[in-house]
């Protein structure tokens, strides 16, 4: 039932526009969740990435755009990760066989987590699959990013790199 939940919702979403959205909590501070390495026993707090431009990915198996992103994504890690770009995966699925699955046609090079119980989804009040926030080097939210057309692409970019540009401000 929730897997129809997020279809649904889905499919009223790319009927309308995606756009860039300010975050609900613009100019506030990216909440703190602490996440699990997918198929390995790794762990994550998002903490652990303050001083890096940090894209948060919420994604699921059963996401075609999803699958889409996936490329796109290795990409700008591949190109950005030098200039202090940390590319977070966070995974939604019931069954960490899905994602392995998923993982399997579509491969990250860049950190994948799983959020099993969802209490970093509810913190970042996820409400599209994908889901992308973009987290400033002084762990501000930016900019959020609702569903993904390879379209969309470069305005993302852009704005990733607008954010790597600035300089964290001293504390």
């Amino acid at each position: 039932m929730k897997q129809l939940g997020f279809v649904l919702l889905f499919i009223l979403l790319a009927s309308a526009p995606v756009q860039t959205l300010n975050a609900i909590e613009s100019g506030g501070a990216a909440p703190d969740c602490t996440l699990t390495g997918v198929g390995d026993s790794s762990t994550y707090d998002t903490k652990q990435f303050l001083g890096k431009v940090v894209y948060v990915d919420f994604w699921a198996s059963w996401c075609g755009p999803c699958a889409k992103s996936f490329p796109f994504l290795n990409q700008l890690h591949t190109e950005l990760k030098d200039k202090g770009l940390q590319i977070v995966g966070v995974n939604l699925d019931e069954n960490a066989e899905d994602a392995k699955a998923f993982l399997g046609k579509y491969p990250a090079n860049f950190t994948v987590a799983a959020d099993a119980g969802e209490q970093c989804a509810r913190k970042f009040d996820v409400k599209a699959m994908p889901s992308s926030y973009l987290v400033d080097r002084n762990g501000i939210v930016r900019h959020v990013h609702l569903g993904f057309r390879p379209g969309e692409a470069e305005d993302v970019r852009k704005l990733v790199e607008q954010l790597l540009a600035e300089a964290p401000q001293s504390r």
